[in-house]
């Protein structure tokens, strides 16, 4: 009888000691849905407060690159982006200038400071402080095709092109690299593997959707030693003196408004025994293949670009702006105007391209 009760009392405890961890489980489940709940509010919490930053993050800023990149950045730009401000007592207007802190997009060519200066747009004549502003719209307009453009228009050839070009560079692991109008990346993407993990590169340009396509190319791809600058290739400003070992820039030069400024700058962050590379569209030396290219460019080039990327005129300007170009000679004399040294060039394709490299001493 007695033994019948102590394991009915047995048998009695173990269902509540079951309901006793059933109940501390429950208890446990619910903390921690509380827990992540939470999280996620706090996660959103932080989005929306950064939503209205979050077009001043998309790239990198310079103050963020790491030790043995450029940091310094200046913070005003003279004649640029200016607005007026009333002195109530003297009623006298004055004028402040802005500068964006992140980057070196800003025009350098305002009306005060190049007045009524004309340049070349393709084939038109505008003013020098309009250009910047209808190169944007073309690359804008062309940047999510570009790629598949390049293929189509050059048939693959251009890969060769750049293949050539980074066989010249001399780049190797622990370097610095700075690829201007690098766009879509294809350079990039080459230097981040051949400089390493101690070395750096940094893909810049100044349309912010070309960047765009690059950036989210080479993060893709793994490239976790490259970081992404809007710059002016006119001014440089986001980087130091001497701060790169190779510099290249490629099918960008001819874009450019004031060529030899842009020089001038690249000399300027290159270090003393640095490269500089130009990859650009040049003079046909044979003379029946320079007709059949004009042909080709005029009349296929803005065909494809109407029926690839819904854009004939981006396409005319990219054919007019090749022939605006500087040819060999010309192009190598500016560059040694500049200050570099040992300049040399290549012809590619019997010269539809050409490869320039000078050195700073």
């Amino acid at each position: 009888m007695n033994d019948t009760a102590n394991n009915n009392s047995h048998l009695d405890k173990k269902p509540a000691t079951n309901a006793h961890l059933q109940d501390k489980l429950v208890k446990d489940s619910i903390t921690h849905n509380q827990n992540i709940t939470a999280q996620v509010q706090a996660r959103q919490t932080t989005v929306k407060d950064s939503n209205h930053t979050a077009s001043t993050n998309d790239f990198t800023q310079v103050q963020d690159l790491p030790t043995g990149t450029p940091q310094g950045q200046q913070t005003t730009m003279p004649n640029n982006n200016t607005i007026n401000s009333v002195d109530n007592e003297n009623t006298q207007t004055t004028k402040q200038t802005l500068f964006n802190q992140r980057d070196d997009i800003n025009n350098p060519h305002t009306p005060d400071t190049d007045g009524n200066e004309q340049t070349h747009f393709g084939y038109k004549t505008v003013n020098k402080a309009e250009k910047q502003a209808r190169v944007a719209d073309v690359f804008t307009s062309v940047a999510k095709k570009y790629d598949i453009m390049n293929d189509l228009m050059s048939f693959g050839i251009h890969r060769l092109w750049k293949r050539y070009a980074i066989s010249l560079s001399g780049v190797r692991s622990g370097q610095h690299v700075l690829d201007i109008a690098g766009g879509t990346g294809d350079l990039a993407k080459v230097f981040s593997r051949e400089v390493g993990r101690n070395g750096h590169v940094v893909l810049s340009d100044i349309n912010a959707a070309m960047l765009e396509v690059g950036r989210e190319r080479l993060i893709n791809a793994g490239c976790n030693n490259v970081d992404f600058v809007l710059a002016n290739a006119e001014t440089l400003a986001p980087f130091d003196d001497n701060s790169f070992d190779l510099i290249t820039i490629s099918f960008g030069l001819r874009n450019v408004t004031d060529k030899d400024a842009a020089l001038k700058s690249m000399y300027r962050v290159l270090k003393p025994g640095g490269r500089l590379l130009i990859l650009e569209f040049s003079k046909p030396v044979f003379e029946p293949l320079s007709k059949a290219y004009d042909l080709y460019s005029f009349t296929a080039l803005p065909i494809m670009g109407k029926l690839i990327a819904n854009d004939s005129e981006s396409y005319q300007y990219l054919a007019e702006s090749i022939r605006m170009h500087p040819d060999q000679q010309t192009l190598k004399q500016m560059m040694q105007e500049a200050g570099f040294e040992n300049c040399d060039y290549n012809n590619l394709t019997a010269g539809i391209v050409a490869v320039h490299r000078g050195f700073k001493a």
